[in-house]
């Protein structure tokens, strides 16, 4: 359903006030603060009107109003402001993004730390390949009972195994083994690895003592590590200060579910492909139970080598959203340009930012 230009100003009126205060937000604010020119009576009207279409609530019978998650929703896809940096905030961005990347060796950490100090919110970072593959095999001969498997995954990262034998076997055995997995096995990845590949290739290696098997289930194992995400959480106690979670069991819950590496936070691999696309998640619309009451944050970035990065802030539903976007935004645009091959944004740069989210409900 659609609603009034004035409606859809005092929608913004109470969720930009009730972001600042954490407080129910009374028609009295919103005529003095929003300069819309009309009587509180009139806001009053327009603010039990607004309830009965489920953009606000009342906790309480004499207090102010408070955005539901579908009143979260319209503000973020269409009422709030576009944060945009000054030439002095970009700058001093792009110098704690190269500072942070050039502390510390372990990026996905570092990704995560910085992202809980720029929002100062609980933070996750996520890095996975897209559809790994194998790009070659080497079977390496060292004596008639061992033989070491070695493989290069199509983001250039290198694995290996050695492998003992009960059994006997010739250098010519593993030439034959190495060619046939080269051209049956690389550049595919790990479901199609099927029984029916596996035994073909036996099939087709003449008498070769079970090894395809052998063979076979290492490159499973290495590309079912390769497609499991890297995490990292920081920030998980930034939550104890915040007035939603005063409550130490509810406080507790997300602590913990935050801790555990959150699996459900983020949403499916390659829902997100641009680094300058962020995605916010309201209340309900996340998939984890330990998610209903908050909010998430989530912008995408090249990792370099076929590899893609997540980055999700949590927060209150009451967080500052075109905030939280917006430094997510430039962070994530920041790290496309470092690990996907190039530099930071140029300082002075306005960060770009495409809001990505459910429509409203009618």
């Amino acid at each position: 359903m659609e609603i009034s230009e004035r409606k859809k100003k005092i929608l913004a009126a109470v969720v930009d006030e009730y972001i600042r205060t954490a407080e129910p937000v009374g028609s009295k604010v919103i005529a003095e603060n929003a300069g819309l020119g009309c009587s509180s009576a009139t806001i009053r009207n327009e603010l039990a009107e607004l309830a009965a279409l489920g953009y606000l609530e009342q906790p309480h019978t004499s207090a102010g109003r408070v955005p539901t998650p579908m009143g979260y929703r319209m503000y973020v896809n269409e009422l709030m402001e576009k944060q945009r940096f000054s030439i002095e905030e970009t700058d001093d961005l792009n110098r704690r993004l190269n500072q942070k990347l050039q502390e510390l060796d372990d990026t996905i950490s570092n990704v995560s730390k910085l992202a809980s100090q720029l929002t100062d919110y609980p933070a996750l970072a996520l890095t996975a390949q897209q559809a790994p593959t194998i790009k070659r095999f080497d079977l390496i001969y060292v004596d008639a009972n061992t033989f070491i498997i070695v493989v290069m995954l199509s983001g250039n990262t290198v694995k290996n195994k050695l492998v003992h034998l009960p059994i006997s076997v010739d250098q010519k055995m593993v030439q034959r083994l190495s060619s046939l997995f080269n051209s049956n096995f690389t550049g595919i990845t790990e479901d199609q690895i099927t029984p029916f590949l596996i035994n073909a290739t036996e099939r087709a290696s003449d008498d070769t003592m079970g090894l395809t098997s052998v063979i076979a289930a290492f490159a499973i194992e290495v590309l079912t590590e390769a497609n499991t995400p890297e995490t990292s959480v920081s920030g998980a106690n930034r939550l104890l200060s915040l007035p939603e979670y005063r409550d130490p069991d509810k406080a507790h819950k997300l602590m913990n579910y935050l801790s555990s590496g959150g699996e459900c936070i983020l949403p499916p691999s390659g829902s997100l492909t641009g680094c300058d696309e962020v995605r916010v998640l309201i209340g309900p619309e996340n998939v984890a139970e330990e998610l209903k009451d908050s909010s998430v944050v989530l912008a995408s970035y090249d990792a370099g080598d076929n590899t893609r990065g997540l980055i999700g802030v949590v927060g209150p539903t009451r967080m500052d959203y075109s905030a939280v976007a917006a430094k997510l935004s430039f962070l994530a645009a920041g790290l496309s340009r470092r690990l996907g091959g190039g530099d930071a944004p140029p300082e002075g740069m306005h960060n770009k930012l495409i809001i990505k989210g459910d429509e409203p409900n009618e």
